[in-house]
Formats: C-alpha cells, structure tokens, sequence
C-alpha cells in the first residue's frame, strides 16, 4: 500500500485548534480590494471557523 498523502494545499490553508475544530482565513481579501470599503476590508481580517458543512471534507484532506 502506498502513502496517503494530505492534499498540500489544504495544509497550507487549514491549522487546528487545539479542540479539533479547523481554522481557515476569510476569503476575497487578496486582490481587487479598491472597490472594497475600508470596513469591509477590515472584516474580512483575521480567521474564522470552517462550517459544520464543510468539516468532513476538509478533514478528508488533511487526514485527520
């Protein structure tokens, strides 16, 4: 049986939390941000938890 090896994007973008839930970075915050408000550019700062949702496949992944 080979390796199974965690997607290396998602390593990059995912980090746990110490109670198992998986942190991620908000989104459309990289470019394009001249026709953004400055509030919604500073709510889109900082990290938020990935959904209910979304937590089995991002854990496929990562091989949690």
């Amino acid at each position: 049986m080979p390796k199974v090896k965690t997607v290396s994007g998602a390593k990059k973008r995912f980090t746990l939390t110490g109670t198992g839930k998986i942190k991620r970075k908000s989104a459309f915050k990289s470019h394009i941000l001249t026709k953004k408000s400055t509030k919604a550019k500073r709510n889109l700062t900082g990290t938020t938890l990935v959904s209910t949702a979304d937590t089995d496949r991002v854990r496929g992944m990562l091989f949690i």
